[in-house]
């Protein structure tokens, strides 16, 4: 059973999707992932969203360690609806609605964002289903980069077997690092200043 890690939720159980339609993050990759965005200091005060969300296990444990805002963007009707159910779980931990849910398809979401979502997201978890193309993912990423803010993260969880991702002129590779059967590649907008 997958639980959230740490921060003002932390031990909660998660409600997991019935079925075998989505793969959640290991409590061992969620670890050291949040281990590694908490050394970047990616985590306090954060608008972050969590696209593939499935059970949104990585967004409701960044709304645990102090995120400003999550968005949980799921297409699955039963992901969806576990999704809500974890976001209530932190946001009566939280005292206010820091998580919310989308019901959309990935691409719809980013492509109907208007100039407004400009800058809107620090930090952005992609876990897509296995089966996503390179291509598909692409167009993904190139949808996300113009609503980033300047010092955004991007981390992208796929298996260890798929190639690295093609990104796109907005993206550039800040880190990979593999755990078993999980891959995860770390992005940041192109041209990104050397932080402090």
């Amino acid at each position: 059973m997958s639980r959230i890690v740490a921060g003002a939720a932390g031990g909660t159980p998660l409600i997991s999707v019935p079925g075998d339609g989505t793969r959640p993050t290991t409590d061992r990759v969620k670890e050291a992932l949040f281990s590694r965005l908490e050394s970047m200091d990616m985590l306090a005060d954060v608008r972050v969203l969590d696209l593939y969300a499935g059970s949104g296990s990585l967004g409701v444990e960044s709304a645990s360690r102090g995120a400003k805002s999550v968005e949980l963007v799921e297409f699955n009707e039963k992901a969806a609806g576990v999704c809500q159910r974890n976001a209530a779980l932190v946001n009566k931990v939280r005292g206010s609605k820091v998580v919310t849910v989308q019901r959309s398809r990935v691409e719809t979401f980013l492509a109907r964002a208007d100039d407004a979502d400009v800058d809107r997201w620090d930090l952005v978890f992609l876990d897509p289903p296995y089966p996503l193309t390179e291509p598909e993912l692409s167009e993904v990423l190139g949808l996300l980069g113009p609503r980033l803010s300047p010092y955004a993260v991007v981390v992208v969880e796929r298996s260890a077997r798929t190639p690295e991702p093609a990104w796109p002129a907005s993206l550039e590779l800040l880190a990979a690092k593999k755990y078993g059967e999980t891959r995860l590649w770390f992005a940041e907008p192109a041209g990104q200043p050397s932080g402090d």
